[in-house]
């Protein structure tokens, strides 16, 4: 018989509310003062306190369900119980002191806008296509009408600026309000949306160059793309991320805890053993597994007979194991590679069979999976004003 893992502590639940965002006030909700007391039974039923701004607030569903997603990350947790309250006179006050400071200073410790949704598209290990599932889902989420960054944190095995179809270089220019220039991205229309997108393939003279950096700068790379990049507004961004669990991935749950993973595997039994380390250094850094995609999956030939090339059931075992649902199965295509190597990811117009699963994952993503921050005017109605206010006024007239 297995021992069940041992439940968090009430601190452990609080670093991982950390990663909860009210959307509206910019900050976390920790920090907000929004997260009361957490309670953790032997059994690992957990109990948290939180108050809203007003009772009935229409972001409470939104909130909830990303109180549960991260709380639940924790595999001691059996159940979570959300306590709701409401805030008083007092505390509201409060709360408009920290939005003021937070429209005033910037409310993210990276130039990543706080709404936008964050999905790192993460492997166990190299050659299970993970970058094409990032370009195509980039560009299917685009289709939707969606603005997305795009950041190849792929450092050494660059790969978006040739699947994306965008090799110019990186300019970087100065924008009012900050101190010194930012960097622009790249950007390419995909129907009604855009795509927004940083690489180091876009600083390097051409594809064959090869960079040779160690561990410590590669993260610092990742952390001047999110704090140095002018992204403007996003509903997501997607991170390429280097195969592994090593230190670009440290990095950014470091930096962006708000991170959600969707981890690539392939139907083989061993690709499926490998994946699982990248959902365990996402457990152990509090980050949530959003779902997984199996890709190369089952060959289907001109005459309509299937072959399971690469194994079968990987996906769905991993989705299993890990309790996150499996997204989708991506059929081996030539048309894939072909969009991949043109830089036209089927994704945008293709009607083949992977085509349509690409899709069928954008939409489940904008649907339920990590839906896009709606900003529904409660909590932070005054704030707003206030931001506005701060904002627009002489430097020498703010208080």
């Amino acid at each position: 018989m297995t021992d069940r893992p041992a439940p968090p502590t009430a601190d452990d639940v609080r670093t991982m509310l950390r990663a909860v965002i009210d959307p509206e006030l910019g900050a976390n909700i920790v920090d907000l003062g929004m997260a009361g007391e957490v309670t953790v039974t032997p059994a690992g039923a957990v109990t948290i306190g939180i108050k809203l701004t007003i009772k009935g607030c229409p972001l409470r569903a939104q909130i909830k369900n990303d109180i549960e997603s991260r709380v639940e990350t924790h595999p001691g947790v059996t159940k979570v119980t959300i306590d709701w309250g409401e805030m008083t006179a007092t505390e509201r006050s409060e709360v408009m002191t920290k939005a003021r400071w937070n429209a005033r200073e910037g409310a993210s410790d990276t130039a990543v806008p706080i709404n936008a949704r964050v999905l790192a598209i993460a492997s166990g290990k190299g050659g299970v296509g993970k970058s094409s599932v990032t370009a195509n889902l980039a560009v299917a989420l685009a289709a939707h009408g969606r603005t997305v960054g795009v950041l190849d944190a792929d450092i050494w095995g660059f790969s978006m600026p040739r699947m994306l179809g965008m090799a110019e270089r990186l300019e970087a220019r100065r924008i009012e309000g900050h101190d010194k220039p930012r960097i622009i991205p790249n950007e390419r229309h995909v129907g009604a949306g855009l795509l927004k997108v940083v690489s180091t393939g876009m600083l390097v003279d051409d594809e064959s160059t090869a960079l040779m950096w160690r561990g410590l700068m590669l993260t610092k790379a990742v952390e001047q793309f999110l704090n140095d990049v002018h992204w403007g507004n996003l509903d997501f961004l997607l991170i390429d991320m280097p195969p592994g669990t090593g230190d670009v991935q440290m990095g950014l749950a470091r930096m962006l805890p708000r991170t959600d993973l969707i981890i690539v595997t392939t139907p083989a039994t061993s690709a499926q053993k490998v994946a699982i380390r990248a959902a365990d250094m996402a457990r152990r850094s509090f980050l949530r597994v959003a779902g997984v995609i199996e890709n190369m999956s089952a060959f289907t030939c001109e005459h309509d007979s299937t072959y399971p090339l690469f194994g079968e059931g990987g996906g769905a075992a991993l989705a299993a194991e890990i309790g996150a649902p499996l997204l989708g199965q991506v059929p081996i295509e030539p048309a894939v590679a072909r969009g991949s190597d043109n830089g036209e990811p089927i994704a945008a117009a293709g009607n083949s069979p992977a085509a349509k699963v690409f899709r069928d994952v954008a939409q489940q993503i904008i649907d339920s999976t990590v839906p896009a921050t709606e900003m529904a005017g409660c909590s932070a109605r005054s704030a707003d004003a206030v931001e506005v206010a701060i904002r627009t006024k002489p430097a020498g007239q703010r208080t």
